[in-house]
C-alpha cells in the first residue's frame, strides 16, 4: 500500500500535460518498470475508461490501484494521483481571492510541454506492438485517428471501433458461442433545490457522471451550468479557473476546486472536488471486475481491441495537436529529443525529465 500510494502521489506531483501525458507516464511507471501489468492489460483498463463519463487518466489510475490491490487499492490510488494537485488549486485559488491574479508558470511549461511530447511518443510506440495484433485493426486505428481528426465525437470513436473490432472477432470466430458483458451506464444526478454547499456537490456530482474525458469538454458545461444559469462566475473568472487546471499537474478536473474555493471557500473547494471525481471511483469499482471476463469473451474480447486501438488512434492526435503547440523553436525540439534518448537510452524516470524540462524552459526563457 505504502508502494501504490507514494507512486501515485509522485505521479500527481509531475503529471503534466493533459490525460494523454498522464496515461503515457502511467505506462512507463507500471508496465516498463514496475511490470505491475502487462501492456495489454494496460490497454485493457484506458478503453474501459474511456467508455465511462468522467476523467480519464485518473479513471485508469483507479483501475491500476483496484488491479494491484482491490478495494484498499482502488481509493489509494485515486486520491494519491487527486490530492497533490486539490492542495496546488487550492493554494493557488486562495492567492487568486487575496490577489487577484494568476501566478506566472509560463517559463516552466516551455519546457515541461516539450518533454510531454516526448512521453507520449513513447508510449505510442511500446503500446503500438500490443494494440495493432493485425491488418485489420491497423486498419481500425487509421479509420479512428481520421475520424477524430476530423472532430468526431470521442466516445462515438471508441464505440464504433468496438462494435467493428467484435464483428471481425465474431466473423473469425463463426459458429463459436460468446456472450457480450455491457459496462454499466452513467448516473444523472440532479442539482439539489437547496442553496450552498449541497447545491455546488450536486452540481459538480452531475458533471462528474455525464462529462466524458475532456477538459475541453467540461468546459461547456461549466459555462452553461454556472456562468449562465447559475451566475456563480464570470465568462473570466471560468476562464482562469480552466488555465489552473491546465497548467497545474494531476487531472484537469482539479478546475473543479478552483471553482469551489471561489464559491465557498475551503468547503467548497472540498465539495467540489468529492463531487466531481466520485463517479469515477463508483463507476470503476462497479466496473472493474468485469474487464478480466469481457477479455475472457471471445466477442467481447474483440470489442475490447477495437477499443483499444482506437483509444490509441486518439491519444495519436491529441499527441500530434499538443505538439504543434508545444514544439515551437530549436529549443523545444531538442528538450524533446534528448527526454526521448534518456527514456529510451537510459530509462530515466518522467518525473526526473519534467524536473529538467521545467528548469531549462524557465531558464531559456529568463535569457530570452
Amino acid at each position: 500500500m505504502r508502494e501504490l500510494a507514494l507512486a501515485f502521489l509522485r505521479l500527481g506531483v509531475t503529471a503534466f500535460g493533459g490525460p494523454a501525458a498522464h496515461i503515457a507516464m502511467m505506462e512507463d511507471e507500471f508496465v516498463r518498470r514496475r511490470a505491475w501489468l502487462s501492456r495489454e492489460q494496460f490497454l485493457d483498463l484506458v478503453g474501459a475508461a474511456g467508455l465511462i463519463p468522467g476523467p480519464n487518466s485518473t479513471e485508469v489510475a483507479i483501475y491500476i490501484g483496484y488491479r494491484r490491490a482491490g478495494w484498499r487499492g482502488l481509493l489509494i490510488a485515486g486520491v494519491c494521483f487527486i490530492l497533490p494537485a486539490f492542495l496546488m488549486v487550492t493554494a493557488i485559488a486562495w492567492s487568486y481571492v487575496h490577489f487577484g491574479r494568476l501566478p506566472t508558470v509560463a517559463g516552466a511549461l516551455y519546457g515541461i510541454k516539450a518533454v510531454i511530447i516526448a512521453v507520449i511518443a513513447q508510449a505510442l510506440a511500446a503500446l503500438a506492438g500490443s494494440a495493432l495484433k493485425s491488418l485489420w485493426l491497423l486498419a481500425l486505428g487509421a479509420a479512428a485517428a481520421s475520424a477524430s481528426a476530423l472532430g468526431v465525437s470521442p466516445i462515438l470513436v471508441l464505440l464504433v471501433a468496438g462494435i467493428a473490432g467484435a464483428c471481425g472477432r465474431a466473423a473469425r470466430n463463426s459458429g463459436t458461442h460468446a456472450s457480450l458483458v455491457f459496462m454499466p451506464g452513467a448516473f444523472h444526478a440532479s442539482p439539489a433545490a437547496a442553496p450552498g454547499l449541497a447545491k455546488l456537490f450536486a452540481v459538480f456530482l452531475k458533471m462528474g457522471a455525464i462529462v466524458f474525458g475532456s477538459g475541453y469538454v467540461l468546459l461547456a458545461f461549466l459555462r452553461a451550468d454556472l456562468v449562465e444559469h447559475g451566475h456563480w462566475l464570470t465568462e473570466s473568472q471560468l476562464m482562469d479557473a480552466v488555465s489552473v487546471g491546465q497548467f497545474t499537474p494531476g487531472p484537469v478536473f482539479t478546475t473543479a476546486t478552483f471553482i469551489g474555493y471561489l464559491v465557498a471557500g475551503l468547503p467548497g473547494a472540498v465539495v467540489a472536488t468529492v463531487g466531481i471525481f466520485l463517479p469515477s471511483f463508483l463507476l470503476v469499482a462497479a466496473s472493474g471486475p468485469l474487464i478480466p471476463r469481457l477479455r475472457g469473451s471471445p466477442i467481447a474480447g474483440g470489442f475490447l481491441d477495437g477499443v483499444n486501438v482506437a483509444s490509441l488512434a486518439l491519444m495519436a492526435v491529441v499527441g500530434v495537436q499538443l505538439g504543434r503547440a508545444a514544439i515551437v523553436d530549436v529549443p523545444t525540439a531538442l528538450i524533446a529529443a534528448c527526454s526521448a534518448v534518456a527514456m529510451l537510452r537510459w530509462r530515466v524516470n518522467t518525473a526526473w525529465l519534467v524536473l529538467v524540462g521545467g528548469l531549462a524552459g524557465g531558464v531559456l526563457s529568463w535569457l530570452h
